[in-house]
């Protein structure tokens, strides 16, 4: 989380790729030199894959000037944020990011001349990258972060998640991409393929190469899926070609360039009579070695235009599929073996769960679950009127138990049949109670169901009971014959599978689905979300022949532990704005002449309905929303953006409202010890003689009276201005910051201090007033109540007390003023320390590695922030004002400062920069600092501002 130390990375990986293709080099020369055989090409080009940070360094290293050309073309990073830092806090960092990403976006562009005329290719056209995502349980690295989306063009890569990847299937914890086996296995097979067996080199052709990655990564359902408007299978062969024809294992000729492979061969003497299927919906449920016509055109009428098919039985070697124009005799001049098309290359490997135990060998207990789909559409289908489906016969298996239970369930549906939309209002009320919807038998073999809500946004448990399976009553007692329903039902009725779509994260695959918490990684409320996000599609395949009990209920926890995990950083961006926000509500009270408030005040005022939250909450987002327009951006979805949001702000008010809190009550601590202490010692003073700690206190009177230490007393803000500046120039800028953090904590401890002491005197001195009035003694006179008409004259630091425009505020009430207003600097600068930590612990770890100075940037950025502290310091200094000289009776005090600040400042959370807001931090700081210096030399001028709580007189 340090700009800088990715920065060294990348320097590190660009001397290792040099130092690899040398040793090559290196190693050639000496064989050639020794006499040794030597045969093949050097390698030219080295594979990186990078995980983490790490995949982001490995495409930070390519367009390092000094890398050399060509020596990197191929990028698979596994986890790599590419868009931004999981969470941009530190400036440099962000910039580092932004740099590298559009260098990418120009490395792609084609080269042109200053007259327009073409150049040459792009830079990067020969580079192809690869990400790999973990899924919704990488909890660090978020998959809309790992998207190359404007970065890589489609031409020269893509992302694809783990969940949706052939042979895998899982979603994985971040760490665990690593050495998972199942993506193990697939990336290294992958990274096998791209080599060319003839050259031992990868191969140079970037499509064929990306083509490598797409075929042993994706599997053939698509990422983003729509099932309503287009097959998004393998793609369709030519229907209609002359080729030489081939022999199936039904005896039927087809199309060779889709046939199955010759080496996979059926017994002829399993086949029997074939079978006519008269209903919609066919069931296999043994290999028996039968084909089954379909009427294309007789089935799929009255809508049912598309065909599903789930299966356990592998393609080729277990089932076949074809499409026939026609049986029997034709007009068409070409023979009908060569108009017979073999579609089971369309068949798709799904995820299967664990298979049914077997108590002896030969019984089924359970049906099993399906191992692939297939699916056709109107398209698919068009020009044909038959499809066939043959099993091969079981084998003759001696000496070994014999296979697994086969099933396979085809069916002629309508998709608008199965789709059942869930409102928003079911899916809140389920976060109380379940949701519960009957599935009755003969529905369609896939239900569509339509999330209006994205489940990255409300994880859902989705549960499916079998209620009944087409089986009368038993007769035996409920419980009995419950569980005896249950057990028939398992053995009819196959595992329901759900497959999810979202539009961000891609595909997910839930074999053997009963009972599954549904959870995608999607972001479907942020600025850069486009329209579609905000919903989930599931897919569940599903025994038609069986009716379900279907059971919704969000959790409340896994949302909110995905809100938190998903708008963090739009949350810090929105918690700075919020104390900018207090800061504006204080100075604007002291430019008012009223009381200053606290940070709590006024965090909770700027909460206030209607017109406070609508002007600092809703207008922003409104803001940005214009932003989009002007710049042509897309449109997030309107509804859940502005909802969204808008919980965000709540969020950050509640956190910067327990922050201030928390220090409160540490400040107070603080300050009541101490004047206990304090007073005490007082009182012990005088009776007991410690002779050492006079000793102690004589020492220490004598080094605070050296003229050294007297000058720094009395610039206490120099001081603190050079330490801090020092440390973020020379150290680290944490450790300025915390300088600054410090100086802040002296003044509040003693502001506080001050003004508890004032008000126990002031109670002391009331009650003992007070008990001198009830002795009756002539005293007693002077003191009257208001109600007599005479004001209360006698009593001390009362006189001052009062809340009225036009009299003085009592020491204490100064005091307590002078609190409130460090302790908003304290909370502001508390922040933007804290977000500098990641970097200070990275860079802490890597102590005795070798030191460089901090980034230009940081330091830059974190010096305005010091001069907005210490030029700051005292709330008068709010009402320092500049007017513009065209524009007459037009003033720009602090607080629109810090309303500017504050719109800025959120409108970088929903970009998810909060990193940026250090600029408008910085900004403030220049401000401040450049005011100062015109006071002072007002001041000088003998032009002084008087400042009153009222108005800002010039004399």
């Amino acid at each position: 989380m340090d700009g800088g130390i990715l920065e060294e990375h990348t320097e590190y990986v660009v001397n290792a790729i040099h130092r690899i293709l040398d040793q090559y080099r290196e190693s050639y020369d000496v064989r050639a030199k020794e006499g040794a055989a030597t045969s093949g090409n050097l390698p030219k080009s080295v594979i990186l894959v990078g995980h983490s940070m790490g995949g982001f360094v490995a495409r930070a290293a390519i367009i390092h000037p000094r890398l050399r050309n060509a020596a990197v073309s191929t990028v698979l990073t596994l986890s790599s944020p590419h868009q931004s830092p999981p969470v941009a806090l530190q400036p440099s960092l962000g910039h580092y990011f932004a740099h590298v990403n559009q260098q990418w976006r120009k490395g792609y562009e084609v080269q042109t001349s200053h007259t327009g005329h073409y150049v040459s290719d792009p830079i990067l056209s020969h580079v192809v990258v690869v990400s790999v995502s973990g899924g919704y349980n990488d909890y660090q690295v978020r998959t809309k972060l790992e998207s190359l989306d404007g970065i890589v063009p489609p031409t020269n890569g893509f992302m694809i998640s783990s969940t949706g990847m052939k042979n895998v299937w899982l979603s994985m914890e971040h760490q665990a991409i690593l050495w998972c086996n199942q993506l193990v296995v697939q990336v290294s097979h992958t990274i096998l393929s791209l080599i060319d067996s003839r050259t031992g080199q990868p191969f140079p052709d970037t499509q064929k190469r990306l083509t490598i990655f797409t075929r042993m990564l994706r599997s053939g359902i698509p990422q983003s899926f729509n099932w309503m408007m287009q097959s998004h299978l393998a793609s369709q062969e030519p229907k209609h070609v002359l080729v030489k024809d081939v022999k199936d294992a039904a005896g039927s000729l087809v199309h060779a360039s889709t046939a199955c492979p010759r080496n996979v061969h059926w017994g002829d003497d399993g086949f029997e009579r074939d079978i006519y299927i008269q209903t919609t919906t066919v069931t296999v449920l043994a290999m028996d070695g039968r084909r089954r016509w379909l009427d294309i055109q007789k089935l799929g009428s009255n809508g049912k235009s598309h065909f599903i098919f789930v299966t356990n039985l592998a393609p080729c070697s277990g089932v076949r599929l074809h499409l026939w124009p026609e049986k029997g005799l034709s007009t068409s001049s070409l023979p009908l073996s060569s108009r017979v098309l073999e579609v089971t290359s369309k068949m798709v490997p799904i995820p299967s769960g664990p298979a049914p135990t077997q108590i002896e060998p030969g019984s089924q207990t359970e049906q099993p679950p399906p191992s692939a789909v297939f699916r056709l559409g109107p398209e698919d289908m068009h020009g044909f009127r038959f499809l066939t489906i043959s099993v091969a016969p079981r084998p003759t298996v001696s000496g070994r138990p014999p296979p697994a239970a086969s099933m396979a369930v085809g069916q002629f549906f309508n998709p608008e049949e199965g789709k059942i939309e869930l409102p928003p209002l079911l899916m809140l009320q389920s976060i109380y109670s379940k949701k519960d919807m009957l599935v009755k038998e003969d529905h369609p073999l896939v239900l569509n169901l339509s999330f209006t809500i994205s489940l990255g946004l409300l994880p859902a448990t989705l549960s499916l009971e079998t209620a009944g399976c087409g089986i009368k009553n038993s007769g035996l007692p409920d419980e009995a014959g419950d569980v005896e329903n249950s057990r028939l039902c398992k053995l009819r009725c196959f595992p329901p599978v759900a497959l999810v779509w979202d539009e961000t994260s891609g595909l997910h695959i839930f074999p053997n689905m009963y009972s599954k918490k549904i959870v995608v990684d999607s972001s479907p409320a942020l600025w850069t979300s486009t329209r579609g996000s905000d919903k989930t599609t599931v897919l569940l395949l599903v025994d038609p022949h069986c009716s379900y009990k279907t059971s919704i209920a969000v959790s409340a926890t896994a949302a909110a532990g995905r809100f938190l995990l998903l708008y963090s950083p739009q949350i810090i961006g929105f918690s700075i704005a919020v104390i900018l926000f207090a800061l504006m509500r204080q100075a604007r009270a002291w430019d008012l002449d009223l009381p200053m408030p606290s940070m709590v005040t006024a965090v909770e005022t700027n909460l206030r309905m209607p017109l406070p939250f609508f002007l600092l909450a809703i207008v922003p987002i409104l803001v940005s929303l214009l932003l989009s327009f002007l710049m042509s951006q897309p449109f997030p979805p309107f509804a859940n953006f502005i909802i969204v949001s808008v919980i965000c702000y709540l969020f950050a008010n509640g956190s910067v409202i327990i922050l201030i809190l928390v220090s409160q009550l540490v400040f107070y601590v603080a300050a009541i010890v101490h004047i206990f202490i304090k007073t005490r010692w007082e009182v012990w003073e005088g009776k007991v003689n410690f002779a050492f700690v006079r000793w102690f206190i004589n020492l220490s009177s004598s080094f605070f009276s050296l003229k050294v230490v007297r000058v720094l007393q009395g610039n206490p803000s120099l001081v603190t201005a050079l330490a801090a500046i020092i440390l973020v120039f020379l150290v680290h800028p944490a450790l300025g910051l915390f300088v600054l953090l410090f100086s802040h904590s002296l003044c509040c401890h003693s502001m506080l201090c001050c003004f508890l002491t004032a008000s126990f005197r002031s109670h002391a001195r009331r009650k003992e007033l007070f008990d001198y009035k009830n002795k009756g003694n002539d005293g007693s006179r002077q003191f009257t109540s208001k109600s007599d008409g005479r004001s209360n004259q006698r009593l001390p630091l009362e006189e001052n007390s009062s809340n009225s425009p036009d009299s003085s505020k009592s020491f204490g009430d100064t005091q307590l003023e002078i609190f409130h207003h460090r302790h908003g600097l304290l909370i502001l600068h508390l922040v933007a320390a804290l977000m500098f930590v990641p970097s200070l612990a990275a860079c802490l770890q890597r102590m005795g590695m070798g030191q460089s100075f901090p980034w230009f940037l940081d330091t830059a950025l974190c010096t305005g922030v010091i001069l907005h502290g210490i030029c700051l310091t005292k709330p008068e200094f709010n009402c320092f004002l500049f007017s513009f000289p065209s524009i007459r009776s037009t003033e720009v005090r602090l607080d629109f400062i810090y309303l500017v600040a504050g719109y800025y400042s959120f409108l970088c959370g929903l970009a998810l920069v909060p990193d940026r807001v250090f600029y408008i931090m910085a900004t403030i700081g220049i401000i401040s600092f450049a005011l100062r210096i015109v006071h002072r030399r007002n001041i000088e001028k003998g032009e002084v501002y008087m400042v009153s709580r009222k108005h800002s007189h010039r004399h």
